[in-house]
């Protein structure tokens, strides 16, 4: 019965050694976050005297349940996806995604200010920027994917001045989980470049904010 008791000791502890050698070697968790455009601090400035000054709203942002997670998703085919291991977003991808394409706009708009809905305080909103993002992912090593609907509103009286459903992908890089989220920067980038163009003409045919 000792000699028993003595086998099931050593058992146990070899289980136990080797169960925190797997923790102890199980590939640490990587995080990414997306990033506006770079370089554009002068487009704003380019464009002042192309339309009167405003202030713009961002949102409500609406984004796909799918992608209510910290884990990166990546699709496999078209009625596949699969949930990353190890690589996850750095913060929710919908705040992150927001945060963007205001960072974005207010680079590539002579707008006086950019608030995120819900809009408070006593400042005014002119434009209200609402955006229902469709599809937001993309494959390893392929092209990054946004589909997505937006709706620009006068904010003074809510009504609707342009609704639109655009597509924008671009090529990863590379293979690694980096290379996708720097494309996925690249497809914000994208529509952010549209909404500007489309805020500009719109307030030029208006001829006030």
């Amino acid at each position: 019965m000792l000699q028993t008791s003595h086998k099931m000791m050593a058992t146990a502890i070899v289980l136990l050694l080797m169960a925190l050698t797997a923790c102890g070697g199980s590939a640490p968790t990587r995080f990414y976050l997306l990033t506006p455009l770079d370089v554009a601090g002068h487009e704003a400035q380019a464009a002042g005297a192309m339309a009167p000054r405003a202030s713009i709203g961002i949102g409500p942002v609406a984004f796909p349940a799918y992608l209510d997670r910290q884990q990166i998703m990546t699709r496999v085919s078209d009625n596949e996806l699969h949930l990353a291991g190890f690589d996850e977003w750095a913060e929710p991808l919908k705040d992150n995604f927001t945060r963007v394409l205001v960072e974005n706009l207010s680079h590539l708009l002579p707008a006086d200010s950019f608030a995120i809905f819900p809009f408070r305080g006593p400042e005014k909103v002119d434009w209200q920027v609402a955006v229902d993002v469709i599809r937001l992912d993309g494959a390893l090593g392929g092209d990054a994917l946004l589909l997505v609907r937006w709706t620009i509103y006068k904010k003074e009286d809510s009504g609707i001045l342009l609704t639109k459903k655009s597509r924008f992908s671009q090529p990863a890089a590379g293979s690694e989980y980096g290379a996708l989220a720097e494309a996925h920067s690249r497809v914000i980038e994208a529509l952010s470049r549209e909404m500007a163009a489309a805020i500009q003409v719109l307030a030029l045919d208006r001829g006030n904010p």
